[in-house]
């Protein structure tokens, strides 16, 4: 069988494609660093936009949840409708509606205006995460997907090392609406650089969507957040947590029986059929659960428990993201010479490692070089092992396969940091009582009474025992994520049904 001359190093074709691939990998990793910022100034400024607004606990959590649980819903829906429709036009579309919605979020007259603005930013989100990495991967030659990936992994890290100083700044010195404003202008470059760059892709067979499957979905999801979010201020005993308990325990069955029935299911079972995919993405469900929240709950602790301004708390999360910076690129640079197995488990144990410093060190007199070295060893874990994990489950699937299944992939990790937030926010402010949580979201609780820090204090601590005993279950899955020789990743029936 003769080689394809694109895959064949040093020859014409194979430069020519590298060279396109590398273009390819700028307009993705724009699309990452656009999302990745908006995330993570949020993230640091949401006291000053609860401040702004007033709002109570429960619209302060939903400003973050909301986004999260659209964005989670319909990733594997608008990778679907890629396929059909065309990769290049949706990945545009969402740039479009994402600058969009940035500029009516920075106009909200109200907080849930601001909530609404927020779910049509998730559904421009969806449309360019569910996208970008099935782009990368088909535009690098095999053995250089590593390298690619690294370098578009590592765009997060760039964008979650300016976001949080950015947002301390633009909130402190411009107001919060430019948290959102600044999104406008790299989300329409993107449209105009994909534009000229991304090339157009054959359609796929117009296969139905599984439009029951994705609602099923999304209610259990809303249902899950609604509870838990209820959960850490009115107890497990509230009616709205209870309902919500019995919602997802009655349609999980339902939706197991309908992903099994569908032909083209949101959920499909059968991406379980080999050991790796199974553990793959178990491990990236652990990590995203451990991981999401971090920066959130790292930023709450200075502003909230050690009284610091926007700005302050901004810098000191930043060796998180500095080494995500680090690690990402240079885990994809060796990626020709240590396997993405190898990646995985490496930095998951790294991020174990970090995890488990702040929890046995969190305290408002800890010296800042401790939480600081946690962070960083967090972020370069986080780094190494987000790029041989997608390595790992990208390069071993059959090519009509890929968009689907990381449809799937991204909403497994999706998922995880939903429910990160959610039980973050819940577990953090559930020994304060019901009169401050909201000045927990609002970082003004340690102007109040060391009791009041203290009860917030026993919160970290839970919080952490809570994310290093999820980041532990992931390293074990990630080192039993390891592909028998001569099995392929996907079940055929599977890769040969796409």
């Amino acid at each position: 069988m003769v080689a394809n001359p694109q895959d064949v190093p040093d020859s014409p074709e194979y430069a020519a494609k590298l060279r396109h691939a590398w273009r390819v990998c700028s307009v993705t990793s724009l699309g990452m660093l656009l999302i990745g910022i908006s995330g993570s100034t949020l993230n640091v400024a949401l006291p000053e936009v609860v401040r702004h607004f007033h709002a109570d606990a429960f619209a302060s959590g939903w400003i973050l949840l909301s986004f999260l649980l659209v964005n989670t819903a319909c990733l594997v829906f608008f990778g679907r409708v890629a396929d059909l429709l065309g990769r290049r036009e949706v990945y545009l579309t969402g740039f479009a509606l994402f600058a969009v919605a940035s500029l009516l979020a920075g106009l909200s007259p109200g907080v849930w205006f601001l909530v609404a603005m927020r779910v049509l930013q998730a559904v421009g989100a969806a449309m360019i995460l569910a996208n970008g990495t099935v782009i990368i991967t088909d535009a690098f030659p095999p053995d250089r997907l590593s390298q690619g990936m690294g370098v578009y992994i590592g765009t997060l890290s760039v964008a979650q090392l300016a976001g949080p100083t950015l947002g301390g700044l633009v909130a402190q010195a411009a107001g919060w609406q430019w948290i959102f404003w600044v999104n406008v202008p790299p989300a329409l470059a993107a449209v105009v650089w994909g534009a000229a760059t991304l090339r157009r892709t054959p359609r796929g067979r117009r296969e139905p969507i599984d439009i029951l499957g994705n609602l099923l979905v999304f209610a259990m999801l809303s249902a899950a957040l609604v509870a838990l979010s209820e959960a850490g201020s009115r107890g497990l005993s509230s009616p709205v947590v209870i309902t919500g308990a019995v919602v997802v325990t009655v349609l999980a069955p339902l939706l197991f029986l309908v992903e099994r029935r569908t032909s083209n299911p949101v959920l499909d079972l059968r991406l379980f059929g080999r050991r790796m995919l199974a553990f793959a993405n178990a491990a990236s469900f652990c990590s995203a659960l451990a991981r999401a929240a971090l920066i959130l709950l790292v930023a709450l602790y200075f502003q909230a428990a050690r009284g610091v301004d926007a700005v302050t708390a901004a810098l000191g999360v930043l060796p998180l993201p500095i080494g995500l910076g680090i690690a990402s690129p240079l885990a994809g640079a060796l990626g020709r010479r240590i396997s993405p197995y190898a990646m995985s488990v490496g930095g998951a144990v790294m991020s174990v490692t970090g995890l488990g410093v702040l929890a046995m060190t969190t305290d408002p007199a800890t010296p800042y070089w401790i939480v600081g070295g946690g962070l960083l060893l967090c972020g370069g874990g986080n780094g190494v092992f987000l790029t041989g994990n997608t390595t790992q489950v990208m390069a071993a699937l059959p090519s009509g396969s890929l968009g689907v299944v990381n449809g799937f992939r991204l909403m497994v990790i999706n998922v995880g940091v939903v429910l990160s937030v959610a039980v973050t926010l819940s577990v953090l402010t559930s020994p304060v009582s019901a009169e401050l949580r909201g000045q927990v979201y609002a970082g003004t609780l340690s102007s109040v009474s060391p009791v009041a820090v203290e009860q917030l204090m026993t919160g970290f601590h839970r919080t952490y025992a809570v994310l290093f005993a999820v980041a532990l279950a992931g390293a074990v899955c990630a080192a039993l994520a390891r592909t028998p020789k001569g099995r392929p990743a996907v079940p055929e029936e599977v890769s040969a049904s796409r």
